[in-house]
């Protein structure tokens, strides 16, 4: 049986195999059907009206995320050089126009860093996973960290297997001011394999105890990176936790997973810092903030702290490698060069350090030196946004320092970032003269010293 093929016949396929035909002129089919297509129109508005209502009111925790890209605008030409230098020029003016104001600071500092050496660290969430990514940052910081505290010791502990154990060449030795050795601990990654649980009150306590013996004008800090989200401890943490407050130990977390209570408790207790990694740039950047020594805690009158105190210092004679071969006390390396400490006499490998016969702390003048630049920091220097026509005349065409081209003018409708200078002039207001923005950064970051005022 062939159906019909009428426009107002439908087959419908039905158990009791019966056809029924359907007219459009049914005011109950019409009745039907408009209800059914007001329903479908509602749910679209509806759907709409929820992605309006999405767009226009963004999560909470988007609102802290800076959309640089939303900020990057072409030029003339098309293209996209100078707004990315912008970006960039802008963060690195953020940094220089930090307080610099004189502030009591320890330069004297003892660090230990803890590893998250466990199975979380193997997690993909950053490239190429979290543990590579902490290997080669850690390196860029330890490198940081001694060229601007020269006077300064690091050890190294991990976390793995419910231990704390010391790495490399920290097993020998608690804490090394030769940056040649902290970093050697970090060079065999088959040594370093995550395994296992960390622990939080193991680590802490290897590290509280590597600083036991230190005195009380020297800084002890702990910089942990963490990246698990539980950790195995044989007792009460929070015993630790009064230990590290009592013995005056900075706990400092840098996380790759999420917030945990406790570690923003020992951060806050002890007067360290907290923050949680966004992404891999956020993760470099909250290690950089933390390689410019702390201020010094206020001696308060029920403290017992002393005020400042005269500490003794030796300044060792060097040893040439024609020198006749000697054991060293740090090592019981049989070997030429070295260094003589000035009260006993022995030889020693490098310096910054402690003599391990009588105990007399053992530097050299320039590191010395180079340790005051965060006592008496350079100042911040101005951005100038527009010369008058008797300044036009009278300010400097060139840069004090490089000699290089400045501006007089700037150019019409040029538009730049906060804090950005249109002329690429900054003046120092000590000694008014002018430099370009790549000699303001040369000075801050690596000079410390103004070349008009020295």
């Amino acid at each position: 049986m062939v159906g019909r093929k009428d426009d107002d016949y439908m087959d419908a396929d039905s158990d009791s195999g019966a056809s029924f035909v359907i007219d459009d002129d049914d005011p109950d089919y019409e009745k039907g059907r408009s209800k059914g297509s007001t329903a479908k129109s509602k749910k679209i508005k509806r759907k709409d009206k929820g992605k309006g209502k999405a767009k226009e009111q963004p999560y909470a925790w988007e609102a802290s995320y800076t959309r640089s890209w939303d900020a990057v605008q072409e030029d003339e030409t098309g293209s996209l050089q100078h707004a990315v230098e912008d970006l960039m020029a802008q963060g690195r003016r953020r940094r220089l126009l930090a307080p610099t104001t004189a502030i009591r600071r320890t330069i004297i500092r003892h660090l230990v860093l803890l590893l998250d050496l466990s199975e979380s660290m193997m997690d993909r969430d950053m490239r190429p996973t979290r543990f590579d990514l902490m290997l080669e940052y850690a390196r860029e910081f330890i490198s940081e960290w001694f060229d601007q505290n020269p006077l300064g010791q690091i050890g190294v502990v991990g976390m793995r297997g419910g231990i704390a154990e010391r790495l490399g060449e920290m097993a020998e030795r608690d804490v090394s001011g030769n940056p040649q050795d902290v970093l050697k601990c970090l060079e065999r990654r088959t040594s370093l394999e995550p395994s296992g649980e960390p622990s939080l009150q193991n680590a802490i306590d290897m590290a509280k105890a590597t600083m036991a013996h230190l005195p009380t004008h020297s800084s002890r800090e702990i910089l942990i990176i963490y990246g698990s989200l539980t950790t195995v401890d044989p007792g009460n943490i929070h015993d630790t936790l009064d230990a590290c407050i009592k013995d005056k130990v900075r706990v400092s977390v840098v996380a790759l997973a999420a917030e945990m209570k406790i570690c923003r408790e020992f951060c806050e207790k002890t007067g360290g810092t907290f923050g949680v990694v966004l992404n891999e740039g956020h993760f470099k950047d909250l290690l950089f903030e933390l390689i410019p020594p702390p201020a010094q805690r206020g001696a308060g009158k029920g403290s017992g702290s002393s005020a400042a105190d005269l500490m003794m210092m030796g300044f060792p004679t060097r040893l040439p490698d024609s020198s006749p071969k000697a054991l060293c006390v740090c090592h019981s390396i049989l070997k030429s060069e070295g260094f003589l400490c000035p009260r006993c006499f022995a030889k020693l490998c490098d310096v910054p350090t402690d003599c391990d016969i009588c105990g007399l702390m053992i530097v050299s003048s320039p590191h010395l030196a180079r340790s005051y630049h965060h006592l008496f920091p350079v100042k911040a220097y101005v951005s100038i946004m527009e010369l008058s026509t008797e300044e036009q005349s009278t300010a400097s065409k060139t840069c004090h320092a490089c000699s290089t081209p400045l501006k007089l003018q700037s150019v019409p409708g040029a538009t730049l970032a906060a804090g950005l200078s249109p002329l690429d002039r900054y003046r120092c207001p000590e000694c008014h003269n002018d430099f370009c923005a790549e000699c303001d950064l040369f000075v801050h970051e690596v000079v410390h010293v103004c070349p008009g005022c020295g």
